[in-house]
């Protein structure tokens, strides 16, 4: 399962009309079955130790965007089931169009999932990101895009931190928070037996670049500072 950021040009807006995709779904029956196999079955079996550090700073209630580094499929089971654990909410996530098709799809548009073309993301698809940062949800996106194997943080796309930033103008005071995790494998690849450590900041407050207004220059100041919170973690 790949999450990504994609590339909301600061002339596409969330209002914008379009032909809308089918999104995302959360199953009242489908999301307690596969999240209790994955923390009670499948990552416990699979990984040796999982270690948190920073669990503190999970924002328990509010719009967030959890803003993680990418370095395996692992990445996103792991992410939602720390921040189910902690906090008691379902994520809702941003899944690369290829990952949707299929029993696969099926399954992930069930789980919060929703497909983005990261090359032409469709209005409709980023107006639902806003739309549930509006509901008060809690949404992940992966800044790097792509998977990367190396340990150092991967120049970030600056699609969250307008998405972020949309929703936060849309609704002043909404209190949208941006929040950094760096996952730190115990080699490159993970397999059987090997082990994570999950870090997790401070969370960045959207509202505070805001009054930069809703260019280039606010959206490009949150992606500067996500990322030099990701390295401090790193």
């Amino acid at each position: 399962m790949v999450l990504t950021s994609p590339s909301l040009t600061s002339k596409q807006s969330p209002s914008d009309g379009g032909h809308p995709p089918c999104l995302s779904q959360l199953s009242p029956w489908l999301a307690p079955i596969a999240y209790g196999i994955g923390a009670k079955i499948l990552l416990p079996t699979f990984f040796s130790d999982i270690r948190i550090v920073g669990q503190e700073n999970l924002p328990q209630t509010g719009p967030v965007v959890f803003a993680p580094t990418h370095r395996s499929r692992w990445d996103a089971l792991l992410v939602a089931l720390i921040g189910h654990r902690y906090t008691g909410r379902y994520l809702r996530f941003m899944v690369t169009a290829d990952e949707c098709s299929g029993l696969q799809g099926w399954a992930i548009k069930r789980l919060g999932g929703f497909p983005v073309d990261v090359r032409r993301p469709a209005i409709a698809t980023l107006r639902h990101g806003v739309k549930l940062l509006l509901q008060q949800r809690t949404l992940v996106i992966f800044p790097e895009g792509d998977i990367f194997r190396q340990k150092t943080v991967q120049p970030l796309k600056p699609g969250l931190a307008r998405l972020a930033l949309r929703a936060e103008e849309s609704s002043p005071g909404l209190g949208v928070k941006v929040l950094p995790i760096y996952l730190d494998y115990s080699v490159p690849r993970p397999g059987f037996g090997s082990s994570v450590e999950i870090r997790i900041g401070r969370s960045l407050s959207a509202e505070r670049y805001v009054p930069m207004g809703a260019g280039k220059q606010a959206a490009d100041c949150l992606t500067q500072d996500l990322r030099q919170a990701l390295e401090a973690l790193a």
